[in-house]
């Protein structure tokens, strides 16, 4: 299989427990996971925040006042694809925590998700679209060597 090109950006914000996040995300993984989920060549900054970030993000940007897990900020898609994908780390790790995964194994699937947002997928804007986005997902969480991060 032929991976296109990421030109990767990966930034850590300044929170109580970053430097535990920071070592489950290597670069070398990191620019691994997202390229399996380029369609195109793409130019992508990975920022990982606290909650207050986090949070401040959501409400400015979504008008939604709480961290989420993940926010993908698209700006072009041809003919590269730049976005910036902003992660909430406690919201990761709880969400991994609850979910029973290990805190690579969420960040990977968080981080395919929002590289397929920033290509135009989209799961809310139909059921249709949310099962394709969801299978695709699958797929390349699959040839990641994870296991379906939608089963229960």
């Amino acid at each position: 299989m032929s991976l296109h090109q990421l030109a990767l950006s990966l930034q850590f914000g300044r929170f109580a427990e970053a430097a535990a996040h920071r070592a489950v995300l290597p670069r070398h993984k990191v620019t691994r996971w997202i390229r399996h989920a380029l369609a195109t060549d793409a130019e992508i900054t990975v920022r990982i925040v606290g909650a207050e970030e986090g949070q401040q993000l959501n409400r400015d940007f979504r008008k939604k006042d709480y961290a989420t897990n993940v926010l993908t900020f698209d700006y072009t898609q041809e003919p590269v694809v730049t976005a910036d994908l902003v992660l909430c780390a406690p919201v990761v790790e709880r969400e991994a925590r609850e979910q029973n995964k290990s805190l690579e194994e969420h960040y990977a699937h968080l981080l395919v998700h929002g590289a397929l947002h920033a290509q135009g997928w989209d799961h809310e804007t139909s059921a249709a679209d949310a099962d394709e986005m969801e299978a695709y997902e699958i797929d390349i969480m699959k040839e990641l060597g994870f296991a379906d991060p939608y089963a229960k």
